[in-house]
């Protein structure tokens, strides 16, 4: 069963995420769909993604009938300070201009003419939200309020800052995205004002940001019990607390075998003992 945001938008429930794939990116996100991925996020920040390659993997997926409606991508606006040298936008416009400018160009990396999701990268300040936070995520809303992204959202947020949004904006995010560490709870302060908005928390560096987790004893018997790799049972967890995780593997048999961690069910005496996991 897909997700659906508060504004009545369905997500997939697992996402395949294309950062640091570089030329490999096209054959990758080939390979992902044709495993079985449906939704694809990246981002028009060429250091560390290549959006563009990206839309040469539609391309060639639509020659194979897998056709732009069967698919739901999500891009990002990233600002000046997450970029190298190589802009998808004017530095020296307006950031409205520049969101503008990153978009139209998403959407031509892309070959498409709207987004299913579109999601700023992270917020201007390190605290709370400057008058460079509320111009950004205006100039989205206008993006969402023209129908041209189904949906907007943010990542690398602090729970001050998703509080702050969710009360202020005009249209508070419907989905967002963060590294999920579970020294900290697995983002639960950052969950909970989500789950209390109906938003969509999509967890990333569910694996790298947590190695130490799967010397764990508790994970291993799980995986034993449940004949599955340690790998699964974090993306069951993660889905069953609400998460829509990404994965960003690329290694075609695990691409295979992500997919399958909705084939069993994690006990809630399970859930608990993985929720502390790494605290």
């Amino acid at each position: 069963m897909p997700l659906t945001t508060y504004n009545h938008v369905a997500i997939p429930t697992f996402m395949y995420g294309t950062a640091w794939k570089k030329e490999a990116t096209t054959g990758l996100v080939v390979q992902a769909v044709e495993a079985g991925f449906t939704a694809i996020d990246t981002a028009n920040q060429l250091v560390h993604y290549d959006e563009a390659r990206v839309g040469e993997a539609l391309l060639q997926l639509a020659q194979q009938g897998i056709t732009r409606d069967k698919l739901f991508l999500q891009t990002k606006f990233t600002p000046v300070n997450g970029q190298d040298h190589r802009l998808p936008y004017d530095a020296r416009a307006s950031i409205t201009t520049q969101v503008e400018q990153s978009f139209a160009g998403s959407l031509d990396h892309l070959h498409t003419d709207y987004l299913d999701s579109y999601v700023l990268h992270g917020p201007y300040s390190r605290r709370g939200l400057g008058a460079e936070d509320w111009e950004v995520w205006a100039a989205i809303e206008s993006l969402y309020d023209a129908g041209k992204a189904k949906m907007i959202g943010v990542s690398n947020v602090s729970a001050e800052q998703l509080t702050l949004l969710c009360a202020k904006a005009t249209h508070k995010p419907m989905v967002v995205q963060n590294r999920c560490y579970a020294a900290f709870g697995w983002d639960k302060d950052i969950r909970e004002i989500c789950l209390a908005n109906r938003i969509i928390y999509q967890g990333f560096s569910l694996l790298t940001a947590n190695r130490a987790v799967f010397a764990e004893s508790a994970i291993r018997t799980m995986a034993e019990k449940y004949r599955t790799g340690l790998a699964q049972i974090v993306f069951r967890f993660s889905q069953q607390v609400g998460m829509l995780p990404l994965t960003g593997t690329t290694n075609p048999q695990h691409m295979h075998e992500d997919l399958q961690s909705d084939r069993f069910t994690l006990l809630p005496e399970e859930i608990r003992q993985l929720e502390t996991i790494g605290v």
